[in-house]
């Protein structure tokens, strides 16, 4: 992930740079051994906490990787954002016809038709679509 910096107004003090900063993956206990773990398949690759009585990665010893804790969570200003905008899950018209002026939409569940209405309407209204990736099927 790359850091992105961001101009943020806070109430009753100036403009700040808020740099939403990159995060360690965290992966599972010898992911790289086994393929049901993620090695070659991304969507297996997730976080699940170590278990053992004398797993070394669960007591912290040096050389392991990164654990998820308290602390690595991103400034309230800046999380939920995607490249600096806010973001809105769509699902259907009357939830892209609530959408602010200079949010972002994220279209989620849906169906290739619905998907190309989602689509043009969001370009007439000006609003930006932050998974263009899915509009190969609008086409």
């Amino acid at each position: 992930m790359v850091s992105e910096k961001q101009s943020v107004h806070v109430k009753g003090k100036e403009k700040k740079n808020i740099v939403k900063r990159s995060k360690p993956k965290f992966l599972r206990t010898d992911w790289h051994k086994k393929i049901r773990l993620g090695k070659g398949v991304k969507k297996n690759q997730k976080w699940k906490g170590a278990k053992g009585r004398q797993n070394k990665f669960r007591l912290g010893k040096k050389g392991r990787a990164q654990r998820p804790k308290v602390g690595w969570g991103s400034d309230k200003e800046v999380r939920d954002q995607i490249s600096g905008v806010s973001t809105v899950r769509v699902e259907n018209m009357g939830m892209l016809e609530a959408v602010q002026k200079g949010a972002g939409i994220i279209i989620g569940s849906v169906g290739a038709r619905k998907r190309a209405e989602i689509i043009n309407k969001a370009k007439e209204m000006g609003v930006q679509v932050l998974n263009k990736y899915k509009e190969r099927a609008a086409k």
